[in-house]
């Protein structure tokens, strides 16, 4: 099986799951999904949140998601506990198709490591 295969089988039985859980009857789209990954990773649990929090949130998501590959690393916590990241390397210039490929791969490698899937 091709690489490109098995991950759009991974994206599709996590978009399942997630959906299932989370979608009240509706398929999760990817900013979803990485907004609910921004959310596990503040660890407040879920509240409501200002429109200035969600893009916050995203972007803590989108820290993690990238910190495996070299992109960003985990610098601390601030007094209102939300983790805060340093980039360590640029991202190289990706088609937004590219983009959603890097992305998705990397939401699959973290709920994979979170044994969801």
């Amino acid at each position: 099986m091709s690489r490109d295969q098995k991950l759009k089988e991974d994206w599709e039985s996590l978009v399942s799951v997630l959906s299932n859980k989370f979608g009240d009857g509706e398929t999760l789209q990817l900013d979803a999904i990485i907004y609910l990954i921004g959310v596990q990773e503040l660890g407040q649990g879920y509240k409501k949140f200002e429109k200035d929090d969600k893009i916050n949130l995203m972007h803590i998501a989108i820290c993690k998601l990238l910190e495996p590959f070299g992109y960003y690393e985990f610098e601390f916590f601030d007094e209102e506990g939300w983790p805060h990241y340093k980039v360590l390397d640029n991202l190289p210039p990706l088609k937004s198709g590219e983009q959603t490929v890097l992305i998705k791969e990397a939401i699959v490698l973290y709920f994979r490591s979170k044994k969801l899937i």
